[in-house]
């Protein structure tokens, strides 16, 4: 959608057409935006400069926003389910596999600055759905609330995520994916890091190992989270129905 957004990054209409074509929205404060797309690798060699000139602030706020009207949406979807399915619901569509997931769909990973050193290395990790939350960010401090939930509902989740799905697919992959193991005697074992975000929350990366061979990987807000989708693709690498 966005390939050739790359060429005209400088130019403030091309930007502004790739925003607009993004969010479906007018932008108006476009320095708002260019900074939602700046990682803070891009400016580590004018640390004069600060990080304010980072996303991470916007990616802080935005990070709220889409939390608020993600749990908005499913509270008024379904009127008669408890806070725990709630909690699980939201947290399978805004955990940073589904952001970056998303992130790449929408194509932000060409408008995304990053030093040109690190590169995919950088981008293996959660830049893109990092610019994602920034980008919800940027669009609540440049267009208000109501733009900003438009954005998110319309774009991201009626755009990307099937609810349905996410709320039919209840299985505890951490525990089927025991049993399998268990089958074919084979040593299972989960390595967990964390990393710091901003706002003082962590984000946690779960390595699912067997006999000590790396076969996927998962990220999330908890442990647990990062755990179960890690689970969640290793069950799908190994072809496990």
């Amino acid at each position: 959608m966005l390939g050739f957004v790359s060429r005209f990054f400088g130019s403030d209409k091309a930007f502004r057409q790739a925003i607009s074509t993004v969010t479906g929205l007018t932008p108006t404060n476009v320095r708002l935006y260019r900074l939602a797309f700046t990682h803070s690798s891009a400016v580590r060699q004018q640390p004069s400069m600060g990080r304010h000139l980072t996303n991470e602030r916007l990616e802080f706020l935005g990070d709220a926003v889409l939390g608020t009207v993600v749990a908005e949406y499913l509270f008024k979807k379904y009127p008669y389910e408890q806070e725990g399915f709630l909690t699980e619901m939201r947290s399978r569509i805004v955990n940073r596999e589904s952001l970056n997931n998303i992130a790449l769909k929408l194509g932000l990973d060409k408008l995304v600055q990053l030093d040109t050193a690190q590169g995919r290395a950088a981008r293996s990790r959660s830049v893109n759905g990092n610019a994602l939350e920034a980008l919800v960010g940027a669009v609540y401090l440049d267009l208000g609330y109501k733009a900003a939930r438009k954005f998110v509902l319309t774009r991201l989740v009626k755009g990307f995520v099937d609810v349905h799905t996410l709320t039919t697919t209840t299985a505890n992959f951490k525990s089927k994916l025991v049993e399998w193991a268990q089958r074919q005697g084979k040593t299972l074992r989960y390595d967990i890091a964390g990393e710091a975000r901003p706002g003082g929350m962590m984000e946690f990366t779960a390595t699912v190992l067997l006999d000590d061979e790396i076969i996927a990987t998962g990220m999330g807000l908890s442990k647990k989270q990062a755990e179960q989708l890690a689970a969640d693709r290793a069950l799908t690498a190994l072809g496990v129905e």
